[in-house]
């Protein structure tokens, strides 16, 4: 996991191929976007743009992926994303589901939050488990990106 400025981004470019490919995109994101799906790279690299209300904790569930990385960046708003590493899953709620590249599971105590704000992302890994759009004081309208990077 790795949370950070998209000022920083060029540091993470090297991690997987189509990493600079994601943050170049990330970087033209204004709020003016349309909502949906951007193709970037086909299938091995997109962006859903989405905008929303964060929810109360109790809401919220954890996800993990397979498949792909999620660099998820918020334009305008804020929201906390529980993280915990993927191990620690106990209670799924969802099993895994390979069209939706997902499972869940139910909250646990031993997480960590991510407080993340305009201009942060948050890269995601497979082995991270991790409950988005959740509260960070009070519900708030947040403008958001999720590049689905492919794992190589």
């Amino acid at each position: 996991m790795v949370l950070d400025t998209l000022a920083n981004a060029t540091r993470y470019e090297r991690l997987n191929s189509r990493f600079a490919k994601a943050f170049a995109y990330l970087r033209t994101v204004d709020g003016t976007q349309q909502l949906g799906r951007h193709d970037l790279d086909g299938d091995q690299c997109y962006a859903l743009v989405q905008t929303y209300e964060t929810k109360p904790v109790e809401k919220a569930k954890f996800e993990a992926h397979r498949k792909y990385i999620d660099i998820q960046f918020i334009q305008n708003g804020r929201e906390t994303i529980l993280w915990a590493p993927l191990a620690t899953m106990k209670e799924e709620t969802m099993a895994y589901s390979d069209e939706k590249d997902a499972a869940l599971w139910k909250l646990t105590e031993d997480t960590t939050p991510l407080h993340v704000s305009a201009g942060h992302f948050a890269i995601l890994w497979p082995e991270d488990a991790h409950a988005p759009c959740v509260e960070w004081g009070n519900s708030k309208t947040v403008f958001k990106v999720v590049v689905k990077v492919a794992v190589e």
